[in-house]
């Protein structure tokens, strides 16, 4: 078990230092390449540069506020003059030579952009193709030099951008607002609002008119969409309650109405993650195929319906029930229906499109969820947006992306979406993700890369979606764990310990950044944590080293160090994001904490065998397993915090059949004290029962009692099982809000 060296080692951070300059190389001589623009273009022939002009000569030929605007951020007071360099912008429909309109794609929102040494043309087919090319040239003046020749473009997925559908605290005004300018500079024309936890969204107070100062707050965030140009896509989530009678269906319209006054002209309706009467597709259809006659086509500026369906991925498609057919042929066939692909969570692939579209009979609007993680909450989703396919393009009415409820964030996934969807054939998620880290953080995105490389998975989760995380790093570590249980020669010790080093100064760095005050104050728990996870990585590697040293002192110096940090990481774990579903703080997870706790627990058991000592090598784990007979728990996560055992709720409804059961197989027979757990409907109470058990054989039924609308029962008995039981001859379907067990 020695550590040998047998080169001079590169500090892991000068490394990154020398790719960071090479990097900037690169993107300051490569024009050709577009490192700069996001999305990339489509066609692209830019050669030559020259040095940016002093003045300009601006010339807007079409009538577009938000194009004004946008002009006016750079083309100032002191950089504009009647004599200036001139930069001509227009869309189809303004003067300009024949030969230049043939140049500008057929497509909506498409542009074409000219750049000689005297002047500039940028054509757009539309007013929103004419912003686009008006952000291009802008990216395109960022640099040192301009360079010269001519670009064509356009997008491959006609709405392209972002749902705010995820489960927990919405997004803020602030951060909204902040959004809705990244969407506009990266080229996406979509923001879904969804928050399933805004009351005048979703049941019961969808048919209510926003508060006064809520819909003044939605009306700015509707206008600065516009000044954006993106589709600000109002959705409503009526199904839970919904009556399939003209009250509601008046109720409906009238909050449509409402919302239109505000400015809304794209809308969508939900029906995801209900029960009962409100997932008839018939019934969905006939309403929607309402809305769409009485107000849609009335209305004549108002853009094609989206509806989300309640069967809305394939693993949830019950053949029996012809869901999806029926949607496909009573649903009006301009009405876009969501999908999300063969999972909840999943990645979307050819295969995927031609069954859904063969159902729907319509090209699916695909909402991906990542990087949302409403389901791992104590998680950080900071990696590439990755593996989907790239020639899905033509498949597709919509692409759209579940973000975290982290905002800025998100930001690192979403650029990648901006491009995927803009140019499926030449889009590389790794290097997008580089530039994201770039454009969040300028300054100290090296630091930002070394976090975000190891804050990617998700863990176990009851969706199996997973991330890879730390890739450079995980065939080094999987090397010396190798070596290490081996009792071998430890080549790449000092590989481990700059990494950990690294993890360290990279979260110093970050603390101490103004780069991006926003983005901080969402991560900050967690690049806390990091920097412990790395210095508990280095006090590892120091038990290594004196215990080869054979000195006892060091190591349990380095021991207790190990312990304290670990104490450290325990309180924050405790503290900082107390959700009620996935509460605390996880971090590096997949490949750096397996890593460093196996290292630990290895070397405190090789010191207790080599001098007789007794320290302690547990790192805390969870003994108790999952109980159960329903499918869409079986992959659902536990876990144990002072001493309570809490089943993560899944987010979904939940199909549970006569005699079918959810609970909790305890390690051994245990002293349970409390269970309690929340359904809703609350109506279903009636119709389950709690049971415990020793043996997992013979049943006891124990009483419960509801309190705030939560079943509390007091056990106090020794168990080893612990469950659920649908005790009714009906198949039942709710949520699983809580459920959780005190044990000693």
């Amino acid at each position: 078990m020695k550590a040998t060296k047998k080169e001079i080692a590169i500090p892991f951070s000068f490394q990154r230092h020398l790719l960071s300059v090479l990097l900037l190389f690169i993107i300051s001589v490569g024009y050709t390449q577009n490192l700069e623009l996001n999305p990339t273009p489509q066609i692209s022939n830019l050669k030559n540069a020259i040095a940016i002009p002093e003045k300009f000569k601006i010339q807007q030929k079409n009538k577009d506020d938000a194009t004004q605007k946008l002009l006016a951020t750079y083309f100032n007071l002191k950089k504009t003059a009647p004599t200036g360099f001139a930069v001509n912008v227009g869309d189809i429909q303004s003067k300009f030579s024949a030969k230049l309109k043939k140049k500008v794609p057929s497509k909506p929102e498409s542009y074409y952009i000219s750049i000689s040494k005297n002047e500039v043309t940028v054509i757009g087919r539309d007013a929103r193709g004419t912003y686009y090319g008006v952000q291009t040239l802008l990216a395109l003046l960022q640099s040192d030099k301009m360079p010269l020749g001519e670009i064509i473009d356009f997008p491959d997925v006609t709405a392209r951008g972002v749902v705010e559908g995820f489960y927990g605290t919405p997004w803020s005004f602030e951060h909204r607002i902040r959004q809705l300018d990244f969407y506009g500079s990266n080229k996406l024309n979509t923001y879904i609002y969804g928050p399933k936890d805004d009351p005048y969204h979703s049941s019961p107070n969808w048919r209510k008119p926003y508060p006064t100062n809520e819909a003044i707050q939605l009306k700015k965030l509707i206008d600065r969409a516009e000044l954006n140009h993106v589709d600000f896509v109002w959705a409503i989530h009526p199904g839970q309650d919904i009556q399939w009678n003209d009250k509601d269906r008046a109720a409906l319209l009238h909050k449509f109405g409402l919302m239109y006054d505000l400015g809304i002209r794209s809308y969508a309706v939900f029906f995801d993650d209900i029960s009962g009467e409100g997932t008839n597709p018939s019934q969905q259809a006939q309403l929607l195929n309402y809305i769409n006659s009485e107000f849609v086509k009335l209305k004549k500026d108002v853009k094609p319906l989206i509806m989300c369906p309640t069967e809305y991925n394939k693993s949830w498609s019950d053949p029996k029930s012809n869901y999806l057919e029926t949607l496909g042929k009573e649903l009006d066939p301009s009405i876009r229906i969501m999908w999300t692909g063969n999972r909840v969570v999943a990645d979307i692939d050819q295969e995927t499109m031609k069954w859904i579209n063969a159902k729907i009979q319509r090209e699916a609007f695909i909402w991906w969820n990542f990087p949302v993680s409403d389901y791992v909450r104590n998680h950080l989703l900071l990696g590439p947006a990755y593996g989907n396919g790239t020639d899905i393009a033509n498949t597709i009415s919509g692409f759209v992306s579940n973000p975290m409820e982290h905002a800025e964030a998100s930001k690192i996934a979403i650029y990648g979406v901006a491009d995927y969807s803009w140019n499926m054939a030449t889009y590389q998620a790794e290097k997008k993700w580089l530039n994201a880290l770039k454009v969040v953080m300028p300054e100290s995105y090296p630091a930002l890369e070394i976090f975000a490389r190891h804050n990617s998975d998700l863990g176990p989760n009851g969706h199996l979606y997973r991330r890879e995380e730390s890739v450079i790093f995980k065939p080094k570590a999987d090397l010396f764990l190798q070596n290490l249980e081996a009792n071998q020669n430890i080549d790449n010790f000092y590989i481990i310990q700059m990494e950990f080093q690294a993890m360290v100064e990279a979260s110093f760095i970050l603390l101490n950044s103004t780069d991006n005050p926003v983005l901080m104050d969402e991560i900050r728990p967690w690049v806390e944590q990091f920097k412990l996870q790395g210095q508990s990585g280095l006090a590892a590697l120091n038990m290594y080293r004196a215990l080869q040293a054979k000195q006892t002192t060091d190591f349990e110096r380095s021991y207790h160090a190990f312990e304290s940090i670990k104490s450290q990481m325990y309180a924050i774990d405790h503290t900082a994001n107390q959700n009620p579903y996935q509460p605390g703080i996880k971090t590096a997870t997949l490949v750096v904490a397996p890593l460093i706790d196996t290292t630990f627990a290895y070397l405190t058991d090789a010191y207790n065998k080599e001098f007789n000592k007794n320290l302690a090598t547990d790192v805390n784990y969870n003994p108790h397993s999952l109980y159960t007979t329903i499918e869409q728990l079986k992959n659902q996560q536990i876990s144990l915090r002072d001493r309570t055992l809490a089943l993560q709720p899944p987010l979904e409804v939940i199909q549970i059949l006569p005699e079918a059961y959810f609970g909790f197989e305890l390690q051994e027979a245990t002293h349970v004290q409390k269970v309690a757990y929340q359904l809703f409907p609350n109506s279903v109470y009636k119709k389950v029962q709690l049971e415990v058990s020793s043996d997992g054989t013979k049943w006891t039924t124990v009483p419960a009692e509801e309190k705030k609308e939560i079943m509390q029962a007091a056990v106090k008995q020794v168990i080893k099982y612990i469950r659920v039981r649908n005790a009714s001859s009906e198949n039942l379907n709710f949520k699983v809000v809580l459920f959780n067990a005190e044990i000693k």
